[in-house]
């Protein structure tokens, strides 16, 4: 693998505008872009009671659980014997991103789409059917498709098979830095020659097994009251809630989406990097500032410019505390807003950042920050501009994405408005760079 560092891409790259057309959104708090933004903008939170077995020792209480989805609503009957609930979602998020972009799939070239997702957990619910089944009633009457309904990598297979997609395709795993490593992937397919690819992360792991392998990690809150278990930033601070979901976004370079007539452009994916902490017990700092400075600087902008920082939000004391230094450190003191909409739908591991990112292409379209809520006491010395309880109006040109994963991972991302892109590559109508 070749690792081109920030701002020295070949010239060629700088002509392939990686852009956003599309979001498809499964959320706790909303099924469906428009419904999730204007529940989040309402401060509906989707954070409920686990069912059926929410009271057994030793188990979450609470999860970000997405009400009423039927699967058979939105897929075809011949999908759902061959997919865990997690791919059913990812499947009808994707349908709905193409259908918001406008792109038909069968008008491209089969090789110049691909599909790059991430996902942490894989199939839970469908595996642990098919075992109980192995163990009760005998091998002839488990499913043959438990042979990769269960793989994270399902997601990725199942929607490029879809939709005819046989371009460069991939499956990131950090956790929770993974769904922005796929956002960063998805930019560099388009650079090495991709026209469209098929973006972000969705995550669902609640059976009763899923539950227990969430609350192995220790770091999930034992609150059982939903206004009070994931406060980030917030003396409360006892551990996350885990969620299911996420987005799914449609990026194709500006020309592509210039020479099919786009019908709007939410963004663009102007600037990512990756890094990890040090490990335990060295003196160096953790990396999610100096993560942040590199995507900002492959983006072209300077810490002035960005309008917003959707944070990472742990909502433990330790790491809440470095995320707000590594903040106070590259902004200042108070020095931009900063926000947290994941307390409305739980951490959603690798679909928790390309939610994020939505809603940061969508604070650009409308001019507002999202709220964090339920936050009430926030930690004393803590120097940030934390948007809480209402959403705030602001001009949005520039967002910052921040995402770390388990066991020292982390990945920041940064949006720029349309206005704010890189100038069109020759040929490319103006028109394609302004959402309508």
């Amino acid at each position: 693998m070749t690792i081109t560092a920030p701002g020295t891409a070949p010239a060629a790259a700088a002509t392939r505008t990686a852009v956003v057309t599309g979001i498809g959104v499964v959320a706790p708090n909303g099924l469906g872009t428009e419904e999730w933004w204007s529940a989040t903008l309402r401060g509906e939170s989707g954070i409920r009671p686990v069912p059926d077995h929410s009271t057994r020792p030793g188990q979450a209480p609470l999860i970000g659980l997405i009400p009423g989805f039927e699967a058979a609503d939105h897929l075809p009957g011949r999908l759902l014997p061959q997919t865990d609930r997690v791919t059913r979602l990812a499947l009808v998020a994707s349908d709905w991103a193409l259908a918001d972009s406008g792109a038909d799939p069968a008008a491209l070239p089969e090789y110049g789409m691909g599909v790059v997702t991430s996902n942490a957990t894989g199939g839970f619910e469908f595996t642990h059917r098919e075992i109980r089944k192995l163990w009760t009633q005998g091998p002839q009457h488990v499913s043959v498709y438990e042979s990769f309904a269960w793989f994270y990598a399902a997601n990725t297979g199942q929607i490029s098979i879809r939709h005819g997609m046989r371009g460069p395709s991939n499956v990131l795993i950090a956790e929770q830095a993974g769904g922005l490593d796929a956002l960063g992937h998805a930019r560099r397919v388009l650079r090495k020659g991709g026209e469209l690819v098929l973006t972000g992360g969705v995550e669902s792991a609640f059976d009763p097994w899923g539950v227990v392998s969430h609350m192995a990690g220790g770091r999930v809150s034992r609150s059982g009251h939903p206004d009070r278990a994931y406060l980030p930033f917030d003396t409360g601070a006892s551990g996350h809630v885990p969620g299911e979901g996420g987005a799914i976004l449609v990026v194709e370079t500006a020309t592509a989406a210039a020479e099919r007539d786009a019908g709007h452009v939410y963004g663009e994916i102007a600037g990512y990097a990756a890094t990890f902490d040090p490990p335990p017990g060295s003196s160096a700092p953790p990396g999610l500032a100096r993560t942040a400075r590199l995507a900002m600087a492959d983006a072209g902008v300077t810490p002035e410019a960005v309008d917003v920082v959707f944070a990472d939000a742990a909502a433990l004391p330790a790491l809440d505390a470095a995320e707000a230094a590594a903040i106070e450190e590259i902004f200042g003191p108070y020095g931009v807003p900063v926000t947290a909409p994941k307390t409305m739908t739980g951490r959603l591991a690798g679909g928790g950042p390309a939610l994020d990112t939505a809603a940061a292409l969508l604070a650009v379209r409308d001019s507002v920050l999202p709220p964090t809520v339920n936050v009430e006491r926030p930690v004393p010395g803590r120097r940030i501009d934390l948007v809480r309880g209402e959403p705030r109006e602001a001009r949005v040109e520039v967002a910052l994405i921040l995402a770390r994963g388990h066991h020292g991972f982390n990945s920041a991302l940064v949006v720029l408005a349309p206005n704010r892109m890189a100038a069109a590559p020759a040929g490319v109508p103006a028109a394609v760079r302004h959402h309508t």
